[in-house]
């Protein structure tokens, strides 16, 4: 299996944002990260954050590392 198919970290980009009632375009701007780098995140293809960036967004939603980013396991150990 390839890396992307053993991924297991969820992004809830999504719901925060609806939650919120702020568009990605609007997070971007708020962040300083482009929308492109954002929607990578979003759809769950981005590979790594920065803590910087991780930092940055949750100060912009007012929410916790844990409420935009959960880990369910795919398999085996």
């Amino acid at each position: 299996m390839s890396d992307e198919e053993l991924h297991a970290i969820q992004i809830h980009l999504d719901r925060l944002l609806a939650e919120r009632g702020m568009t990605l375009t609007e997070l971007s701007s708020l962040v300083g990260i482009t929308v492109v780098n954002l929607s990578i995140l979003k759809n769950g293809r981005a590979k790594a954050i920065r803590f910087s960036t991780l930092s940055k967004i949750c100060e912009v939603l007012e929410c916790q590392p844990g409420d935009l980013i959960t880990h369910h396991p795919v398999g085996p150990a």
